[in-house]
């Protein structure tokens, strides 16, 4: 009866340990989820970036307009990729295509001409080459980093009728690094997507 009594306290004491160990992985399991979810909608602290003004103060709000929907349909490929959705992106592509080819040119002064002109047909042949290629993420991801580059000369010009948040990703093209622009301060790499979806820095806000 002694020796009964004794077997059933210790497996009362294992039982005890095992949910105590359950409940603790339990705790542990939230724990990092929360840290997870804080970490997924975390927004960086942009309180010392870099603020740019747009260098064109006097553009005519037909041609403001026209380009705010170039930079409407780059957030759109930009959103597409961070996604790994190579179908938005170049629904992205096709929009901005159709979008430079409704740009009044004759709203442009001397000045802002030259500027536009120099970006223009860059951006073009990347916004086609983003929307005949919807199969091929990883071809539109090299056109979007150059594509990039000419929005971030556009926006810093003309403006984009909203902040746009000059990023910067320092792994993409083997180190070679690559900048995306964005509507906020919310890390969503368009380079790796759902791979490292929070690599990159903020360098820039243009107002």
């Amino acid at each position: 009866m002694k020796n009964f009594l004794i077997g059933l306290l210790t497996l009362g004491t294992i039982g005890f340990a095992a949910c105590n160990s359950g409940s603790d992985k339990k705790s542990n399991d939230q724990d990092m989820s929360k840290m997870k979810d804080t970490l997924q909608t975390a927004t960086l602290d942009t309180t010392n970036v870099k603020e740019i003004t747009p260098s064109f103060t006097n553009v005519d709000p037909k041609l403001a307009s026209s380009i705010n929907t170039i930079i409407d349909n780059y957030l759109q490929i930009k959103k597409g990729l961070a996604n790994d959705d190579g179908r938005e992106a170049a629904n992205g592509g096709k929009e901005m295509d159709e979008a430079i080819s409704k740009v009044d040119k004759s709203l442009l002064t001397a000045e802002q001409k030259k500027v536009y002109d120099d970006i223009v047909d860059d951006l073009k042949e990347h916004a086609e080459h983003i929307g005949e290629n919807a199969g091929k993420i990883d071809h539109q991801r090299e056109h979007f980093s150059m594509m990039s580059e000419d929005i971030y000369d556009l926006a810093k010009a003309f403006g984009s009728g909203i902040p746009l948040y000059h990023i910067h990703c320092s792994m993409y093209n083997e180190g070679k690094g690559a900048m995306w622009l964005s509507e906020s301060n919310q890390i969503r790499n368009p380079y790796y997507g759902s791979k490292m979806i929070k690599c990159g820095d903020v360098m820039e806000k243009i107002k």
